[in-house]
């Protein structure tokens, strides 16, 4: 396995901290702390640089708040400074990191993402039931075309950072390196010490595939799973026959035993694929794809709030439709023409 040290000096080099400046601060630049630290950013970077090389830093307290999107969900929003710091630290070992992870790993990677881990499910889909053909024969007990699916409970809040620091180990032998992901880490305090990593940071996102992958390779070189994606802590594995997905399942749970992890039970269930599964955000049948009723909901209340602030003169029409085009973006990727073309002339009228 190849390995990297000395690679700390190029996490607080002047180059990297002003990139990862601008990535920080992509879709965020009229916000006021961006502004303030912009209109200074030669200063606030060299600070940053001195505090990294001099092993001074030290990540300000999260600030804490409640989001429903359906589910609630409690984020912990790092300070900008501390923002830019993780991009640094990511522009350096996340390319490391991702040769290592497999293809059909989805979330917070370059050219993945849950629209193309769907299109995925479509073809794993496909491949197994011959094309369909296995699908809809409801007289045969033995039907071909099954799909485990099955989610990691309260995986952020349970992350052992000791077997991710561990696993980190393998790649990266800078114990600079270590040390400022172990500032990093533990900046979160919750109940349980030494585990647990806050949503919405994207140190959590790159770590969560890291820590991960080790379930990734277990599946795919292990239990020789063909067919099987994973977008965070969300996984499915396809298969013609349902008890090998039931071996799956068993031999899974006690493979995640060694990363104190475990599947959420409410969560985790083998079923049919003529039955349909809700993956990602869509409904997904063999023909067609809904979008989940929640999301629905959640888009006509917040389309309502536009709309009552574009009666109001509080926003331009042009900032109307451009709040909808993001989630038809979305809602092209599912049977939704009716539905889409019913919005736009209620719009109109």
């Amino acid at each position: 396995m190849k390995t990297y040290g000395n690679i700390y000096g190029n996490i607080y080099s002047y180059k990297n901290l002003e990139l990862a400046f601008k990535k920080a601060r992509l879709g965020k630049s009229a916000k006021s702390y961006v502004k303030e630290f912009e209109d200074n950013l030669e200063n606030e970077l060299n600070k940053l640089k001195d505090e990294l090389e001099t092993l001074r830093y030290k990540p300000r307290p999260h600030i804490k708040f409640i989001v429903r999107d359906p589910k609630t969900r409690k984020i912990h929003a790092s300070a900008f400074r501390d923002r830019v710091i993780y991009h640094a630290l990511c522009n350096i070992i996340e390319p490391i990191f991702d040769k290592t992870f497999i293809c059909d790993s989805y979330a917070s990677r370059k050219n993945k993402g849950a629209l193309k881990a769907v299109a995925r499910f479509d073809q794993f889909k496909r491949k197994i039931t011959q094309n369909g053909q296995l699908v809809y024969n409801a007289y045969d007990n033995n039907t071909k075309g099954y799909y485990l699916k099955a989610d990691v409970k309260h995986y952020f809040e349970t992350v052992d950072h000791e077997i991710l620091l561990n696993i980190i180990k393998r790649k990266i032998k800078d114990e600079k390196v270590i040390w400022l992901i172990k500032q990093i880490l533990e900046n979160f305090n919750i109940e349980i010490q030494g585990r647990g990593m806050p949503l919405g940071n994207l140190t959590s996102q790159f770590f969560a595939n890291i820590y991960l992958n080790e379930l990734d390779y277990f599946v795919k070189n292990k239990l020789k799973a063909k067919y099987y994606i994973r977008y965070v802590d969300d996984f499915v594995i396809l298969h013609r026959n349902k008890k090998v997905l039931q071996g799956y399942r068993i031999k899974i749970e006690k493979y995640l035993k060694y990363l104190k992890l475990e599947l959420h039970p409410d969560k985790t269930k083998i079923k049919p694929l003529r039955n349909g599964t809700t993956f990602l955000g869509y409904r997904i049948f063999y023909h067609y794809r809904l979008l989940r009723k929640s999301n629905i909901r959640k888009f006509e209340g917040n389309f309502k709030t536009k709309l009552d602030m574009y009666e109001e003169g509080l926003i331009t029409y042009g900032h109307l439709i451009e709040s909808l085009q993001g989630w038809f973006g979305y809602a092209l990727w599912a049977n939704t023409y009716k539905y889409r073309s019913r919005i736009l002339e209620n719009l109109k009228r």
